[in-house]
């Protein structure tokens, strides 16, 4: 079979990141598939490129996936890239492909969802940090406060010691702007982005923040975001507060969502422990699979 595989003009330029998309089609310009490779522009990832690819069911072991990984990967050569990563769920055809083709697991992160239905365990587990008169709680929707923004972006970093398996991945630069840049496009999508934080009581510094994302309708699963605390702070169960009260505040405020769902690194053994003292229960797993240039 004949295959052509173009690189479309007008890439998508992001202010952290710029993606490229090649189409494969067939000797009668009928497409077969895709692959999209996004470049990070972040000056703590100036190596990491991000690969997704995409062929027609009927389309595939035909070569088409195997000519679209060729023109990403060269591609991430020129640009100086020397980690590329994509996701693959387990035991998929994808995960297989990935293999084929000098990808090797890198990252497996552990799905779990609460039921929302359920009794409010979380509730109960929240408040085992209640009394820990060192913290409190704050919360709010959308962007970060004015007052709260520089502390907040501050805190983000605490985000860079995540464990992320073997995953070259560096580390994100945060700064107001990027923070509030994040929350426009949760906004735009029509998403309800909410967040809870610890601040020190003393001294109004934040030591910690839990985000989660509400579908428009209120329905269906809502997203855990990013859950971090800072070192110096850790061992306090903040985590486990904040993200009781984040599940209390979703409960009342959606009747109707049926879940949360998160993701967590498997050797994040600590938050792990959090999301199964809140209720949450396994469902599966997915990989991130990585080639080194």
């Amino acid at each position: 079979m004949s295959i052509r595989v173009t690189l479309l003009t007008g890439p998508d330029q992001g202010p952290y990141s710029r993606r490229l998309v090649w189409l494969a089609v067939d000797g009668e310009g009928n497409p077969l598939g895709t692959a999209s490779l996004r470049l990070s522009t972040d000056p703590g990832q100036p190596h990491l490129a991000e690969l997704a690819v995409r062929v027609h069911p009927v389309e595939r072991r035909r070569g088409v996936g195997s000519r679209l990984v060729e023109a990403a990967l060269a591609t991430a050569r020129a640009e100086g890239r020397r980690a590329v990563v994509a996701p693959a769920e387990d035991g998929t055809a994808g995960a297989a492909f990935l293999a084929a083709h000098g990808f090797r697991k890198a990252l497996t992160l552990r799905h779990a969802r609460l039921d929302l239905a359920a009794a409010g365990a979380a509730g109960a587990a929240g408040d085992a940090g209640a009394g820990c008169e060192e913290y409190r709680l704050v919360s709010w929707d959308g962007a970060v406060p004015d007052d709260l923004a520089a502390s907040y972006s501050a805190a983000r970093r605490a985000m860079d010691d995540m464990p992320m398996g073997e995953v070259d991945y560096g580390t994100m630069t945060w700064d107001v702007d990027r923070l509030r840049a994040a929350a426009r496009a949760v906004a735009d999508r029509g998403e309800h982005l909410h967040t809870v934080a610890a601040v020190t009581a003393a001294r109004g510094s934040m030591a910690g923040f839990t985000e989660l994302v509400v579908p428009a309708d209120g329905l269906g699963d809502g997203l855990h975001y990013g859950t971090a605390v800072l070192p110096a702070h850790r061992g306090r169960g903040l985590a486990l507060r904040m993200k009781a009260e984040a599940i209390r505040r979703t409960r009342e405020r959606y009747p109707l969502l049926a879940g949360l769902v998160t993701d967590t690194a498997e050797d994040n053994s600590p938050m792990r422990s959090v999301n199964e003292a809140l209720g949450y229960r396994p469902t599966h797993e997915t990989h991130q699979y990585q080639r080194t240039l």
